[in-house]
């Protein structure tokens, strides 16, 4: 099994540059890769800031990818359910970051977006710093 960077990731997807996409798919294609929790986040970040993708586009991305036989991702139950809270309007890295929390008695911010959204979603351990 070999990591696989970000860009390796979005090149497969994105298919904007040609001879880089087809070495990442045959990287991809070709053998187990490991995806950290990391790369998950910054993937979400080109595909949203740089490519504009938009939510939906971005979670059907990530699940196609989750989904392929070669592909471990990290902590594959808390980024599945990062997307299931992405889908309900949470920034998905704020998502990432509650759910790698989960074993803290509180997750204190200043971001009152985030706190009102991830009581919306049940997440009452969110609070203002």
């Amino acid at each position: 099994m070999i990591a696989v960077d970000t860009n390796i990731i979005v090149r497969y997807f994105v298919d904007d540059h040609p001879a880089q996409t087809e070495r990442a798919r045959g990287i991809i294609d070709g053998q187990q890769v490991f995806v950290s929790i990391t790369v998950v986040i910054e993937v979400e970040w080109v595909l949203r800031s740089i490519y504009r993708f938009g939510r939906a586009e971005i979670i059907d991305t990530f699940l196609t990818f989750a989904g392929m036989p070669s592909v471990t991702i990290e902590d594959a139950a808390i980024v599945a359910e990062a997307l299931d809270l992405f889908a309900q309007g949470m920034d998905f890295a704020d998502a990432l970051h509650l759910l790698k929390a989960h074993h803290c008695e509180r997750f204190v911010t200043f971001d009152r977006k985030f706190i009102k959204a991830a009581k919306a979603a049940g997440h009452e351990m969110v609070r203002e710093a």
